[in-house]
C-alpha cells in the first residue's frame, strides 16, 4: 500500500514539475492567433495591435491567421480542436457563443462547444450601430421600421455571417420592432461593410470602430446604437431602447485558447493580456478605431459570458431555423 502511494506521489510530482517547466519555458516558438473572420472587421483590427504588443512581451512572434467562414464557425472549430499547448490562440467575437445554439436549433451536430475553450480574457465590448447611406430615404430609425413594416422582407442588410454578431443584432431589432428584414450574410464585418459601400444592400450593422470613418467621410449616417447607453464618441446617436425598441447587443472581442491548456500557461496568457491592454501602443491603436477597452478575466469574464450567452440564446431560439 505504501509502495502504491509512493508511486502515485512520485508520478504526481513529475507531472507537476513537467507542467511548471513547460510554463517557465513558454513560449519557445511562434504563436498563432486565429481570427475567425476576414480582414477588416472588429476581430481583425483588435487582434493585430494586440498581437504586436503581445509578441514583444512574450519574446516570440504572434502571427495573426484569418480563418473566415460560416459566421466565424470555421475558425472557432479550428481553434477548438487545436493542440492545447498555448501555441494556438483565438481572438473571437460574441458570435462564438451563439453558433453552437444555432446548430442545435437547426438540428445540426455542433462543430464545437463552448466547453472546448479556455476563456483567457475579454478585451473590448462595443455596441453595434445601424448604418444607412446618406442618400437613403430614411432619416430616422422610425422611418426605416415603418418602411420595413410596409415592405416585409424587402429591405436588405449585410452581416458578418449567418447567426454571426451583426446578424443576431439585426434580428434582435427585427424581433423587438415586429418587422422582417432581408438578411444578406458575408464572410466577415469587412466584406459586409464593402457590400454596403457598393450598394449591394440597403443598410449594414457594424461596430463603431468600423462605422466611424465612413460616417466622417459623409457616405453613411447612423440611425441608432444597440448600447445600454449612448456611445461616448457618438453622443448624437440614440440607442434602440431610447427609440422604443428593446434591443441591446455588443460586439465583444475576447481571447480564447483550446480547453486543456496547462493552468500555468493560461495564467501567463492572462498576465500578458493585462499588460497588453495597459500598453500605450495598444491603447493608441484602440483609440484610433474608436474601440473602448473593457478588460475582464477570471470569474468576472465567466460571469460576463454567462449573461451574454443567455441574452443571445433567447434571440437565436426565436429566430429558429434560417439559411
Amino acid at each position: 500500500m505504501r509502495l502504491i502511494a509512493a508511486t502515485f506521489l512520485l508520478a504526481l510530482t513529475v507531472t507537476l514539475n513537467e507542467s511548471a517547466a513547460q510554463a517557465q519555458s513558454y513560449p519557445n516558438r511562434p504563436i498563432t492567433m486565429v481570427v475567425p473572420f476576414a480582414p477588416g472587421g472588429v476581430a481583425d483590427i483588435t487582434a493585430r495591435p494586440f498581437a504586436a504588443v503581445a509578441q514583444k512581451l512574450l519574446g516570440q512572434p504572434v502571427v495573426v491567421e484569418n480563418r473566415a467562414g460560416a459566421g466565424g464557425a470555421v475558425g472557432h472549430a479550428y481553434a477548438a480542436h487545436a493542440k492545447p499547448d498555448g501555441y494556438t490562440l483565438m481572438l473571437a467575437l460574441s458570435s462564438i457563443v451563439g453558433i453552437p445554439i444555432a446548430d442545435e436549433v437547426n438540428g445540426r451536430q455542433p462543430t464545437y462547444k463552448m466547453s472546448d475553450f479556455t476563456p483567457i480574457a475579454l478585451i473590448s465590448a462595443d455596441p453595434t450601430v445601424l448604418m444607412v447611406p446618406t442618400e437613403a430615404k430614411w432619416k430616422t430609425l422610425k422611418d426605416l421600421i415603418e418602411d420595413a413594416r410596409a415592405n416585409p422582407g424587402k429591405i436588405s442588410y449585410s452581416s458578418s455571417g449567418i447567426y454571426g454578431t451583426t446578424h443576431t443584432a439585426g434580428e434582435m431589432l427585427a424581433q423587438a420592432a415586429g418587422v422582417q428584414f432581408l438578411h444578406v450574410p458575408y464572410s466577415g464585418g469587412g466584406p459586409a461593410m464593402k457590400a454596403a459601400l457598393a450598394h449591394e444592400v440597403m443598410f449594414t450593422i457594424q461596430g463603431p470602430s468600423v462605422a466611424e470613418p465612413h460616417v466622417k467621410s459623409g457616405k453613411f449616417r447612423l440611425l441608432g446604437s444597440w448600447g445600454g447607453k449612448r456611445i461616448a464618441n457618438l453622443p448624437n446617436v440614440p440607442t434602440m431602447k431610447e427609440q422604443g425598441y428593446d434591443a441591446e447587443f455588443y460586439i465583444w472581442a475576447a481571447l480564447f485558447a483550446p480547453a486543456g491548456i496547462p493552468q500555468e500557461v493560461a495564467a501567463k496568457l492572462r498576465e500578458t493580456s493585462r499588460k497588453v491592454v495597459q500598453d500605450p501602443e495598444f491603447k493608441r491603436a484602440m483609440d484610433n478605431v474608436n474601440t473602448p477597452i473593457d478588460y475582464r478575466d477570471g470569474a468576472e469574464f465567466q460571469s460576463f459570458l454567462a449573461t451574454d450567452s443567455a441574452r443571445l440564446e433567447k434571440v437565436i431560439r426565436r429566430m429558429g431555423k434560417t439559411q
